[in-house]
């Protein structure tokens, strides 16, 4: 086997393929767009390249067959509670199943990072946002979400086996969007209902402005400060909402008001995968064509959840489930198609915001999925991510 740093668009180009004879006979995986890839990659479109660099290799077989692929990389910005010490990461790994491959991937992926001077190294990790591209699924093996990492159980086994252990888990949470809501959740919804302060309503794309500046209002309350989650200004989501707008189903992004002051939020999209995967990873015009006509004329039966928050002045007091309630009566209408929902990745770290995620209802596990470390000083102790209070 033969390992080779990237060095021209033929070794990009190849990266892009590495998965492909790896997932050949997956019924589950689901090929990202190339674009998604690259994009990370790209100086220009990735604002993580302003505080950090890439570096990235693929690996062969010795008659010239891609059987491998992995990026390093070093991000000023990225640190969790508690750590200590300088921390690097690595992602988008494929590998054949053989551990002598993924020892040689991940080596070389150590050695530059320690030529850049870190101590350790998080994986499956994005060079970015944690919402894409974040761990490595060890539970539930069904078809990703979109942006989301998908892989063979054995992978588990080459990260373990290297010496990576858990720093946390990520848990995915599910409901029926079609099953009655339970009785404690009409019941919480009705006392919040019954005072005429209290109004909630779906977005709508022509007032994207001010849909903005009320989830600003409620996101910055709610969550930042949060595992690491920072305030977002309303011109931020103005260019966030913006971008989601093509893909927007107005009827699953929910906002509730008391007084006219914004309490809670409950944003969902359509999951894309359903559609992206009938592109086999391109977007180019014909595909873009061909999104449209599935979008148009193919029910998406899937969506999933980005964002739920209620401010902390009405905490427990029954806005989560006023707000689930209301978009329930149209979600759950014979007019909206969705019969799967799963929500963003939660870390095991904090248990408040699963809490709050299992109290919408009848939730349940619907995959896992792990970021490792690997500390360089095979002397030095581990410790797993802190519990958030």
């Amino acid at each position: 086997m033969q390992i080779f740093p990237l060095t021209d668009k033929v070794a990009a180009k190849e990266f892009l393929e590495v998965p492909l004879g790896l997932y050949a006979n997956d019924p589950n995986w689901i090929r990202p767009l190339d674009k998604d890839i690259s994009d990370v990659f790209d100086e220009k479109k990735n604002k993580a390249f302003r505080f950090g660099k890439v570096k990235r290799w693929i690996l062969k077989d010795n008659e010239g067959n891609l059987v491998g692929r992995i990026a390093a990389f070093v991000n000023k910005k990225y640190k969790n509670k508690g750590d200590d010490m300088p921390v690097g990461g690595i992602g988008f790994f494929e590998c054949i199943n053989n551990q002598d491959a993924a020892d040689l991937l991940f080596d070389n992926a150590k050695h530059w990072l320690l030529s850049e001077n870190m101590e350790a190294m998080d994986g499956p990790i994005n060079f970015g946002e944690r919402d894409r591209w974040w761990g490595l699924v060890t539970k539930g093996f069904q078809e990703p979400l979109y942006c989301m990492n998908y892989n063979p159980p054995y992978y588990q086994d080459l990260f373990e086996h290297y010496g990576f252990k858990p720093f946390f888990h990520q848990v995915c949470l599910g409901m029926h969007p079609k099953k009655p809501l339970e009785k404690k959740i009409w019941d919480r919804h009705a006392a919040i209902a019954n005072d005429p302060g209290f109004n909630a309503m779906h977005i709508k794309k022509n007032q994207l402005e001010k849909f903005a500046g009320d989830f600003a209002t409620v996101y910055n309350k709610a969550w930042a400060g949060h595992g690491g989650l920072k305030q977002m200004s309303k011109e931020q989501v103005v260019l966030l909402f913006k971008k989601m707008k093509p893909v927007m189903d107005e009827r699953i992004i929910w906002f509730a008001y008391y007084q006219d002051e914004p309490v809670a939020i409950f944003i969902n999209l359509p999951d894309l995968n359903q559609w992206f995967k009938e592109l086999d990873g391109k977007f180019g015009l014909l595909q873009k064509l061909r999104f449209l006509w599935l979008k148009q004329f193919r029910p998406n039966k899937k969506f999933n959840g980005l964002v739920f928050g209620v401010v902390p002045e009405w905490q427990g007091k029954g806005v989560d489930s006023y707000i689930i309630g209301e978009s329930a009566k149209v979600i759950q209408s014979n007019q909206v198609p969705y019969s799967e929902y799963e929500m963003q990745w939660i870390g095991d770290f904090n248990p408040k915001m699963i809490n709050i995620a299992e109290g919408l209802g009848e939730v349940f596990r619907t995959r896992n999925l792990t970021t490792y470390r690997f500390i360089f000083d095979r002397t030095k102790t581990f410790h797993r991510h802190p519990m958030l209070t």
